[in-house]
């Protein structure tokens, strides 16, 4: 076969690969959704596509190799048990006006159409020797991983903050040191809801700034 060579020395054949992965990785990116717990199915993933995310989030970027994501893997019982756990810290720790009923059992609800909720958070260094924000940086970019593998295996996700997500209330339920960081909540799942349609508010021409 008649392969192409140019002038950086990379074969045809090896650009078309690596097109070939652009476009495979773009069209991920691209189409990755929000999709809420509401509209999913209750259709069960399967535990080893669970942990092939939880492999993509291990090789996330992270200064001086401190890999400060941490994950808790709620299924079956031990996710409603959580769902209702949540609801009742949002219930002890909510002023009276502010409380109601119908977010409570929105939040117990949650649980009741996904297969898997993975309780993302940041693990503190005793040294704290890597800034906060660039171990914080590296948990998001692991949660990115997640929800891009997700979308790439046809699993619905949503990263939520919602709740009691960030309050110390949650922290001491899941008795973490003083230091450490909940990210979020992963909510994964199938849907058989068409994902809705993708749109960016800010266009990218006023986010760049060319200096050539």
């Amino acid at each position: 076969m008649f392969i192409h060579r140019g002038a950086t020395g990379k074969t045809r054949s090896n650009y078309f690969c690596s097109m070939n992965e652009w476009n495979s990785l773009h069209k991920i990116v691209t189409g990755r959704r929000s999709i809420k717990p509401s509209l999913m199915n209750g259709k069960k993933i399967d535990q080893v596509a669970v942990q092939q995310l939880l492999e993509l989030a291990d090789w996330a970027p992270t200064h001086g190799r401190t890999e400060p994501w941490r994950f808790i893997v709620y299924a079956g019982e031990s996710l409603k048990k959580f769902c209702q756990q949540h609801a009742d810290l949002y219930q002890a720790y909510t002023d009276a006006d502010k409380f109601t009923t119908a977010k409570y059992k929105g939040i117990i609800e949650n649980g009741e159409k996904i297969s898997h909720l993975v309780l993302v958070y940041m693990k503190r260094q005793p040294a704290q020797k890597i800034p906060l924000i660039e171990e914080i940086a590296a948990v998001a970019a692991a949660v990115e991983h997640i929800l891009l593998g997700a979308e790439a295996l046809d699993i619905a996700s949503l990263w939520s903050t919602g709740g009691m997500t960030h309050h110390e209330s949650m922290k001491k339920m899941l008795e973490l040191a003083d230091d450490d960081l909940v990210m979020g909540l992963l909510y994964l799942g199938y849907s058989d809801e068409p994902a809705p349609e993708g749109k960016r508010n800010i266009p990218l021409s006023e986010k760049i700034t060319w200096n050539n």
